[in-house]
């Protein structure tokens, strides 16, 4: 194995220095331009003129979002086939990009088991088939292994399937769970599973966004969606009953969402009702399902708090406008409503942000972040004092796993970084020590020690030092000619994690840079980091991001002619604005489901996820966040220019950004650009905003993206 490894380690090089040499020798000629292809298919001009704000606005595309007109979607396949001959030419190219990484997976596989409630639980995967089994074995490893889900069989001749949770009653004997088969995020259908008969139990659900089990094995309460996809309406479904199922919670303020959860130790169920500022929570116990549902704390504006449930306690994570960063706070199982009765336990802190809270018998678990880093803490509740679990690397990224025991003594969590693959471990609270579980393997074989990570601060244009997390092969030239791929997403608080991605290694070992920009907007760096990157802010994310690429370009790992961008959704809202604001920067853009009609869609109350998102773009209702928003909307500020080469996505199915959004950017960059580069509309007509759902459906789709990013840095192999 040794001397295969070695032999494979060279022949990554050679390719490595071929690559490279192929890149400098026909960069300048290499690159087919739009002029050696058909003509694009051309959308129609059907000019729609709006008034708002005293402003008019013409939209000549306005009429791409009329999903069944059969015109629009006669469109779509005329994109799909454009892109298809167009990219036709590297068909071998993604072939080979797919098998690469397809090499990367062990196909074989199964998940670290997880005990809950008398059984272990795990996922497993099989050579060649696209979908998890979900499984279990009671008591004991050994025993007997029982199917509760096949994906790959319930997927049979369906172009896509997507399966949301699932939950067994505390009998063992029920299972619940939540599947569709077009791809939205949004709309599942609920259906049970009698595992002592093996048979499916002949009730549904349909629209269902969550659902918890009460304890007495029959009663399901679950949540559905308004028309704008709005999670706002809880119902109690009691299995075999022929009653209309009740109306538990009806949320009226269009934007708050509604939840459900239930505590680690099964004794409380919750529902939790949200906008991005405020928030309220409702429970009941789990053992008496027809209760009414108490408030925990009435909503406040600003007031942002969770709950979690000990049998001693409350616990909650708060924030407010003076804690940003959250707090934790305790309060008695009576007398909670009483805000005075509740106490410090960790104070707020304005250097680190507490992303999460878990609770055990004898221990508080936190998800932290500080400095832009994960970290796990762990407070033993008897003593008060507080542990960390210790990380090698200078960038990495850890996260609690499921640990559903609430006696347990040990935490489960994951640990990755940009050259180390996830790593599955038990944390023994009593003895503070960690335990590898698993590895992920590489079949294909994988040196961490062959790649350089680095943590690089770019200076923003206000002077905000932000944060960039680097990977390469070691023994890379700073010599500005180093194709790079950057990445980023920045809006709703996510922090753009600094992960292992196996994929991504086909790049690099052909040469690449991959970079991770930690913009404003995400809170990598907290709370604030977060409030600086969105309403008014907004533009912070995209400077930020700008800066990021200048700085590659400033230390010479790259320049404007080798560097490529992505994002998707509201990552794509980044690509189409940075594009507009430096469009000779970028070599190459790749927006996945782009979400790039701003102004449009905040105006429009009807469409998934509108209203609930004035807190973080804001209300074009109101001039000033109009203007604002007008300001950088993508496909609002697209003018007569050179653009980058372009690669868009979309889902027909699409719940979160909707298909249209892609089809009229592309549209309308096609209609204005004077340059001769390729952009592209590439529309999956079977799924929505996570494309393709099989294991190896998605590799095909992350080949055709390499794949053009490679082609048209002029590379072929």
């Amino acid at each position: 194995m040794k001397k295969l490894s070695f032999i494979f380690a060279v022949l990554q090089v050679t390719m490595l220095l071929s690559c490279k040499e192929k890149l400098k020798n026909e960069h300048t000629h290499s690159i087919k331009m739009q002029s050696d292809y058909l003509k694009p298919p051309i959308a129609a001009v059907k000019a729609k003129e709006f008034t708002e704000h005293g402003y008019k606005r013409i939209d000549n595309y306005f009429w791409l979002k009329e999903k069944e007109n059969p015109e629009v979607i006669k469109y779509l396949k005329a994109e799909n086939t454009y892109c298809d001959s167009v990219m036709k030419h590297t068909e071998t190219l993604r072939k080979k990009l797919f098998d690469e990484m397809k090499a990367r997976i062990k196909e074989v596989d199964q998940s670290v088991p997880v005990f809950e409630n008398g059984y272990f639980y795990y996922n497993r995967t099989e050579e060649g088939k696209q979908y998890a089994i979900i499984c279990r074995k009671k008591g004991d490893l050994k025993a007997n292994e029982e199917i509760l889900i096949d994906g790959n069989k319930m997927a049979e001749g369906k172009s896509t399937f997507l399966l949301n949770s699932f939950n067994l009653s505390s009998d063992n004997k029920i299972l619940a769970y939540a599947s569709n088969f077009n791809g939205s995020y949004a709309e599942f259908t609920l259906k049970f599973k009698n595992l002592e008969t093996n048979k499916e139990i002949i009730e549904s659900i349909e629209k269902v966004d969550g659902f918890e089990w009460a304890n007495d094995n029959k009663t399901v309460f679950y949540v559905v969606a308004n028309e704008a996809l709005r999670p706002y309406r809880v119902y109690k479904h009691v299995l075999g009953s022929k009653e209309k199922d009740e109306l538990i919670f009806e949320e009226k303020d269009d934007q708050f969402n509604v939840g459900l959860g239930k505590s680690k130790n099964n004794e409380l169920i919750f529902i939790s009702s949200g906008s991005f500022t405020s928030s309220e929570v409702r429970f009941i116990s789990a053992d008496k399902p027809n209760e009414q549902f108490k408030i925990f704390f009435p909503r406040e504006k600003d007031v942002i708090y969770e709950v979690v449930h000990h049998k001693s306690k409350f616990f909650i994570l708060y924030k407010d406008d003076n804690n940003k960063n959250y707090k934790i706070l305790e309060a008695p199982l009576k007398g909670y409503e009483d805000k005075k009765s509740w106490k410090d336990v960790i104070p707020y802190d304005p250097e680190t942000k507490i992303e999460e809270i878990d609770v055990f018998e004898k221990y508080l678990t936190m998800s932290v972040r500080n400095g832009g880093l994960s970290q796990i803490r762990i407070m033993d509740l008897a003593n008060k004092k507080i542990s960390s679990i210790k990380f090698p690397e200078p960038v990495y990224t850890v996260y609690k796993s499921n640990t559903p025991g609430y006696n347990s003594t040990k935490l489960r969590y994951s640990y990755s970084s940009l050259n180390r693959p996830n790593s599955v471990f038990d944390y023994d609270m009593v003895e503070n020590k960690s335990k590898k579980l698993k590895e992920q393997e590489i079949p294909s074989g994988f040196k961490a020690d062959d790649y350089e990570v680095k943590r690089l601060f770019a200076t923003a244009s206000d002077g905000v030092k932000v944060p960039m997390a680097i990977v390469y092969k070691k023994g890379l030239e700073l010599n500005g000619k180093n194709p790079t791929l950057l990445y980023s997403y920045g809006s709703y608080g996510y922090s753009t994690e600094a992960n292992f991605n196996a994929n991504v290694y086909s790049l690099i070992n052909r040469g690449f840079i991959f970079a991770i920009a930690q913009i404003r907007g995400g809170s990598e760096m907290g709370e604030k980091w977060y409030d600086d990157g969105k309403l008014m802010n907004k533009k912070n994310t995209f400077t930020d991001f700008v800066s990021c690429a200048e700085e590659l370009v400033k230390l010479k790992y790259t320049s404007s002619d080798f560097l490529a961008i992505n994002g998707g959704s509201a990552g794509g809202l980044l690509m189409g604005a940075v594009t507009n604001l430096r469009p000779d920067l970028f070599k190459v853009v790749v927006a996945d489901v782009p979400f790039v009609d701003v102004i449009n869609t905040m105006l429009d109350s009807s469409l998934p996820l509108t209203t609930q998102e004035y807190e973080q773009w804001g209300n074009p209702n109101e001039k000033l966040a109009y203007d604002y928003i007008l300001s950088y909307s993508p496909y609002d500020n697209l003018k007569a220019v050179n653009y980058p080469n372009i690669l868009a996505t979309g889902g027909i199915n699409d719940s979160q950004v909707s298909y249209h959004e892609p089809a009229k950017w592309v549209a309308k960059i096609r209609a204005l650009k004077k340059d001769n580069n390729i952009v592209l509309l590439k529309t999956n007509m079977d799924s929505g905003h996570g494309g393709a759902s099989g294991r190896f459906d998605r590799l095909k789709e992350v080949a055709f993206r390499y794949a053009f990013i490679l082609d048209r840095m002029g590379l072929s192999e």
